[in-house]
């Protein structure tokens, strides 16, 4: 296969190469050294009970915990922009909040391991905190996300993800509010249920569906294991979903997050992003609510690096098919492995 593919939520081309995936390689490659972790570490500043990097200490909580980042990227008094010494450039304040939500207190556990009651948990406090947050005068856009894994660079392993609200829309959100809008204008459609839809006709890519949620590799990824997981009717933000909606989107979650871990027996990294409508006031009835996975990892231990045609030419080479990654993902188990010896039985 060697094709383009065009992305229609970031308008830009995708190189689908899939042929390289099995040139020879010479270069680094990623040693996995699994270690078993304790449920509580007395050194972790995101544990319970234990002391933050402020000095806080936190509470002794025992579902999800959020809290302010006491090393935050913006903050609500962050200093006013330096003038940037030419007329030529410009500079602009940012500010904001930024919070860490802790998943559960268990430090050995991850997203992929929570049970669907636990992840429904955390998607309601993902609501509240959208809500909350995108209610601020000074808050434009809500970023959730989450960093996992060390190939990401995170450096705690407890189970956690992070919120920032800004005020200024995330380039990425800012061209799919522009290109959703445009589409809707032109077509009448929303541009992802256009997308929903052509996934579903073709169904290689599909990865799990029930009554009112949905997961698949989309058509367009750049990434190997890129997943796209969405409430099947439109939604701004998660802010809107209704209970059972929820219920439906943790089943999901749960299904694609074992998959992961279940391709290579190994706690699978990734960059997980919320993609939902700006808070600054405008109208967006173009945008659907849905998380994206970016996985790096291209082989159990092979790195997908951005060189040459991402950073120099700007447009991103894949180096595998979407259909294959697609049918790999399905051929594995949704009983996480860790719990299939359990007594779980394993299924698909």
């Amino acid at each position: 296969m060697w094709e383009q593919r065009w992305h229609p939520l970031r308008e830009e081309w995708v190189i689908i190469a899939a042929h390289r995936q099995h040139r020879p390689w010479g270069g680094e490659e990623i040693r996995f050294a699994p270690r078993p972790l304790p449920t509580y570490v007395e050194d972790c500043y995101l544990c319970p009970g234990n002391s933050r990097v402020d000095g806080q200490r936190n509470p002794a909580y025992r579902q999800t915990f959020v809290f302010d980042n006491d090393l935050p990227c913006v903050a609500a008094h962050a200093p006013a922009a330096l003038p940037p010494g030419s007329s030529f450039y410009r500079s602009a304040d940012a500010r904001g909040f930024a919070r860490i939500v802790c998943y559960t207190p268990r430090h050995d556990l991850t997203l992929a391991e929570l049970d669907p009651a636990g992840i429904e948990a955390l998607l309601r406090v993902w609501q509240a905190q959208y809500a909350e947050l995108g209610d601020h005068p000074d808050v434009a856009h809500v970023l959730i996300f989450e960093n996992k894994g060390e190939v990401v660079g995170v450096s705690n392993p407890h189970p956690h993800c992070q919120i920032y609200a800004t005020n200024f829309v995330f380039k990425t959100i800012e061209t799919e509010a522009r290109v959703g809008a445009r589409h809707l204008a032109d077509t009448g459609r929303i541009l992802f249920q256009d997308v929903l839809d052509a996934e579903r006709r073709d169904g290689r890519r599909l990865l799990a569906e029930n009554d009112s949620a949905i997961a698949f590799v989309p058509y367009f990824a750049r990434y190997a294991y890129e997943t796209y997981v969405a409430p099947k009717e439109t939604h701004p933000s998660i802010a809107t979903l209704s209970r059972q909606e929820l219920i439906d989107l943790a089943a999901v979650l749960k299904q694609v997050l074992a998959r992961f871990d279940n391709l290579w027996r190994m706690s699978f990294p990734y960059v997980m992003t919320l993609h939902q409508a700006p808070t600054d006031g405008g109208r967006y009835p173009g945008i659907h609510f849905h998380i994206e996975f970016h996985p790096p990892l291209r082989a159990p231990t092979l790195l997908k690096y951005l060189a040459g045609p991402e950073i120099g030419g700007g447009n991103f080479l894949s180096d595998t098919s979407p259909e294959e990654k697609a049918a790999e993902l399905r051929a594995a188990s949704v009983v996480h492995y860790k719990q299939a010896g359990l007594g779980h039985a394993a299924g698909r």
